[in-house]
């Protein structure tokens, strides 16, 4: 039996996270066990840290936080085809929803569900691969399930659908995987950032950048989608931001409001305020197409096939801090005061 080690949240609020022994565990039938190869940081985790029972009410502690993973499979449970022992892979560790420390990203083996993993190619290293599971899956349940923008799947080789999505927060984790799901969907996307990553964002595939920091960005947003069929929005609030962005949120409900064709907003904040009428509006919250065929659809079927031809980014560019669970820690300190195009990476 492999010795584990893990960095625990042990009590609500406790600061700083604990360095120690975790007991590994064995994988149920449709689960697989990945040695960490590296970890990243998303601001949900630092921010039960600091809030605590009033963020997940649920939650109960000692516990190991950690969403995002990549690292070699160990062990594979009986029900499992997909995945072999020496496996590279990334995964979305579900051990926040599920209440299961086993299941946290911050230890040096995680159990994952086999349908939230994704083979990677040998050449996409540990620290790049692990900057997208959170980000990944927050976009695609946003795009793709049917109580949300409901778009088509994404595909390696899309077919253009007519219609183009506005992604407010390109730059973001969860902007970055949005543009990249929805071009591979066969989506136009029309996207916001600060100027300087709008050459960022353009790479990644979208038609248009806009300055979300101009006064009059409703106005230009509603005048590129003129002429246009929008399939909604997708907006991402800086966690940051007075009322965690809810005025990106605002700001995406008044554009689609304005526009022809979908009228529905994907949210990765709460808002207060009732949308306009007429105009649908929800919360995300990224774990949820575990429970769905979304999943599959895209741990599965596309992003295998997709990082392995080189279509799709592993994107934003990993800011690796140390190496070790011991700099988990400070890799949160450092988040707290800002990442712009990158994402916070410990190797292990």
């Amino acid at each position: 039996m492999p010795s584990n080690t893990a960095a625990w949240l042990t009590a609500a609020k406790a600061n700083p996270l604990e360095v120690k022994s975790a007991p590994y565990t064995s994988p149920h039938e449709n689960e697989i066990v990945v040695r960490n190869g590296a970890v990243a940081i998303n601001p949900v985790d630092w921010a039960i840290q600091e809030m605590g029972e009033t963020l997940f009410s649920w939650i109960k502690y000692p516990t190991v936080l950690g969403s995002d993973v990549a690292g070699e499979v160990v062990e594979v449970g009986s029900a499992v085809s997909r995945f072999k022992t020496g496996d590279r892979v990334l995964g979305h560790a579900v051990g926040l929803t599920e209440n299961e420390a086993s299941e946290g990203g911050f230890q040096a083996y995680t159990v994952l569900l086999a349908h939230m993993a994704s083979r990677i190619p040998d050449p996409l290293s540990y620290e790049s691969a692990a900057v997208l599971p959170l980000g990944l899956s927050t976009a695609a349940c946003g795009l793709f399930q049917k109580d949300y923008l409901a778009l088509q799947y994404p595909s390696v080789e899309p077919k253009p659908t007519g219609k183009a999505l506005l992604v407010w927060g390109g730059s973001t984790s969860v902007g970055s995987n949005g543009i990249q799901l929805a071009v591979a969907a066969g989506y136009e996307v029309i996207a916001t950032a600060s100027p300087k990553n709008f050459d960022y964002v353009k790479k990644l595939g979208a038609s248009q950048a806009f300055d979300y920091n101009s006064a009059s960005i409703v106005d230009e947003l509603i005048g590129a989608f003129k002429g246009k069929n929008i399939a909604g929005a997708l907006a991402i609030g800086n966690v940051l931001a007075a009322g965690n962005g809810a005025a990106a949120a605002a700001a995406c409900l008044e554009v689609v409001d304005k526009s022809k064709g979908n009228k529905f907003v994907a949210l990765t904040m709460r808002v207060s305020e009732n949308p306009p009428s007429g105009v649908g509006a929800k919360f995300i919250f990224g774990s949820s197409l575990k429970d769905n065929e979304v999943s599959a659809a895209v741990y599965g079927d596309f992003l295998p096939k997709a990082l392995a031809e080189g279509k799709y980014i592993a994107a934003p560019d990993p800011l690796v801090v140390g190496k070790g669970l011991e700099h988990i820690q400070a890799a949160f300190d450092l988040q707290k005061k800002g990442v712009s195009a990158k994402k916070v990476v410990v190797a292990l």
